[in-house]
């Protein structure tokens, strides 16, 4: 398997762990829908590691000291509709002040381009580290086409979290937007005649809402 400069697997044995069973046919709607949410917990821990922090001054119950907070902007969360809504609220567990966005954006079954259909993200999107949440990467198109749009909208930075990605996807979003990273809990074979990952976890929009 080929590596890419602009991809990190996080290779967490909780997330593998929590990965394996994401990807098991028989696990129900409900359980899935957990686990989606889980493994997203557990990657913000990696990827939020190198924010930005700044002192403050805070009072103990016992003395006065200096601490750290997150600097800046609240972060923002963008998940395009309608698999991404899934990894929202573990991520939000973990930083509840996240402000969240929406891009409405899927995958033509027959020529594979994304169509984009609805876009609202927070304000003072130059301020904001935005995180862009799909947790399928096949083709690419949807997640380069929607970090497009987050650039013409000025986002001071851009990270791409998925769960499952495959190889064409992750040259896509090298090949049209090198600066932006690309984060995954799997780097997976290949896509078949139809776009979709091998060996992948199926369909995770229909997954996680129990659609067909």
């Amino acid at each position: 398997m080929r590596t890419f400069p602009n991809l990190t697997i996080l290779g967490h044995p909780l997330i593998q762990h929590k990965l394996a069973l994401l990807r098991d046919k028989r696990t129900p709607v409900k359980d899935f829908r957990d686990l989606v949410g889980e493994i997203a917990m557990l990657m913000a821990y990696e990827v939020t590691k190198d924010l930005p922090t700044e002192p403050i001054e805070v009072d103990t119950p016992l003395e006065h000291m200096t601490a750290a907070r997150v600097a800046g902007k609240k972060l923002a969360l963008v998940p395009v509709l309608r698999a991404g809504l899934g990894m929202v609220d573990g991520i939000l567990h973990l930083i509840p002040s996240a402000r969240v966005g929406h891009i409405g954006m899927y995958r033509d079954h027959e020529t594979l381009r994304p169509v984009d259909y609805y876009f609202k993200v927070p304000s003072a999107r130059e301020q904001r580290d935005f995180f862009l949440l799909d947790p399928m990467l096949a083709t690419g198109g949807s997640a380069a086409a929607a970090c497009t749009t987050l650039k013409k909208m000025e986002a001071r930075s851009i990270r791409l979290l998925c769960i499952v990605a495959a190889p064409e996807g992750v040259q896509k979003m090298l090949d049209v937007h090198p600066d932006i990273p690309v984060y995954s809990a799997a780097l997976d074979r290949e896509l078949n005649q139809h776009g979709y990952i091998l060996p992948g976890l199926g369909d995770a929009g229909d997954r996680l809402f129990g659609t067909k």
